[in-house]
């Protein structure tokens, strides 16, 4: 009769247990779950864009710093200004600033936000709002309806709630005026007498 001896059985059963536990499942490693960033895929410092129609410049964009999105949006979290030109591409018909800017591409759609202020150069009419958009499509610059707005002229101060204007802001709709207030002419002096 032939008998195993004892550390040949407690090493058959050794190897055994190894093997089972090297095949067991929670031993792998753990999945690595993807991360879905949706932070900006470029950013640009002292960013200076130019738009043209028909070969001559229109619109001049300036900001610190403009962030590209992978859908083609811009923020401009370090304020914007647009400026808007004559057809000759010098004079400064307008302009719009923000302490925050955002473009989406799919709306064609400019968002201030912070101390917005539009700026007609030639009629020498201003806006102050907290909030605008630039509708590049309707050439057009609104805000909501609920929003409180400033418009000052040469002659007088405007308030209210919602705006409605033309892109170059010649034209503009308080939706819900709040007051109006007529600016006075400074006193002109006294013509100085004159010794016949």
């Amino acid at each position: 009769m032939y008998v195993r001896p004892l550390f040949q059985t407690w090493g058959l059963l050794l190897a055994t247990a190894l093997l089972a536990s090297a095949c067991h499942p929670a031993d792998e490693a753990a999945p690595v779950k993807a991360v879905d960033y949706k932070g900006p895929m470029l950013e640009t410092e002292n960013v200076l864009m130019l738009v043209s129609d028909s070969a001559r410049l229109r619109v001049r964009l300036t900001a610190p710093l403009q962030q590209d999105y992978e859908s083609g949006d811009s923020e401009y979290p370090k304020g914007v200004k647009l400026t808007f030109l004559d057809t000759d591409g010098e004079t400064v018909i307008n302009t719009i600033t923000g302490k925050y800017g955002k473009f989406e591409k799919n709306k064609s759609l400019y968002t201030m936000r912070g101390d917005v202020r539009v700026a007609n150069v030639p009629k020498q009419q201003r806006m102050n709002t907290e909030e605008a958009f630039y509708d590049q499509n309707k050439a057009s610059i609104y805000t909501k309806e609920q929003t409180e707005i400033k418009v000052t002229t040469p002659t007088e101060v405007l308030t209210g709630r919602g705006l409605k204007a033309n892109q170059d802001f010649s034209w503009y709709r308080i939706l819900t005026p709040t007051g109006v207030f007529t600016l006075q002419d400074a006193p002109t002096a006294a013509p100085a007498p004159t010794n016949r």
